[in-house]
């Protein structure tokens, strides 16, 4: 990755706005460049939730793949991808996402859904390292209503990932209590714990997410 892409990519992360155009203005390629992991600078403004910034790119000429409209919530233009080839719901992003995962975590309900009766894997893990899958990602966020419909749909709630994180070591740990308690519903181990040791319990405690932390002991944590 070039110097000038990578300073354009650090103006996108932290929101410079005048910069980014400033920076188009002068190399209109940067509107379609990517950073060494394969990500789009687009798919970057909406990583980094820098909407001003995601318009002036499309506004630019930026490429919409499937992967950044899944992750934008762009139905429409899922649906182009995904009616000429219908594996394209299982497709991965560059950097490694289920797509199916990106509109997970970014609460796109109903693009998950149009995805997930495409024939998207509901239990799909990225390739970068990360482990993350739909569930593990919709928990992260905080989108309790995916989190209850990938549960009912069958995805494991004892899925393990990262340092030895579970969906419910997440939660506890962000203090998404609704999400702990579909989790524990769906027979989420109460006493796994991360690589280092901790438990839900204690990841609760710790971040003073007092409420999660007595549902689980009260849970038999």
């Amino acid at each position: 990755m070039s110097d000038n892409t990578a300073t354009f990519f650090d103006a996108i992360r932290s929101g410079d706005v005048s910069q980014v155009k400033s920076l188009l203005d002068a190399n209109p390629s940067l509107s379609s460049s990517k950073n060494e992991s394969g990500a789009s600078a687009l798919l970057m403004s909406i990583y980094t939730g820098r909407h001003e910034i995601r318009e002036l790119l499309l506004a630019r000429g930026a490429t919409v793949e499937l992967h950044e409209a899944a992750a934008a919530g762009n139905l429409d233009r899922v649906k182009q991808f995904v009616e000429k080839n219908r594996a394209a719901a299982k497709s991965f992003s560059p950097d490694g996402f289920p797509i199916f995962a990106l509109a997970c975590f970014f609460g796109h309900f109903d693009t998950a859904r149009y995805l997930a009766r495409q024939g998207a894997d509901l239990q799909a893990a990225a390739t970068n390292g990360t482990g993350y899958n739909a569930l593990t990602a919709a928990v992260a966020a905080g989108h309790t209503s995916i989190v209850e419909w990938l549960l009912a749909s069958g995805v494991d709630a004892n899925y393990h990932y990262g340092a030895g994180y579970t969906p419910l070591l997440t939660a506890a740990a962000n203090g998404h209590l609704e999400i702990v308690k579909l989790l524990v519903a769906h027979a989420a181990d109460l006493h796994a714990t991360t690589n280092d040791g901790k438990s839900a319990i204690a990841l609760a405690s710790e971040r003073q997410h007092l409420a999660v932390a007595e549902f689980l002991r009260e849970s038999g944590a």
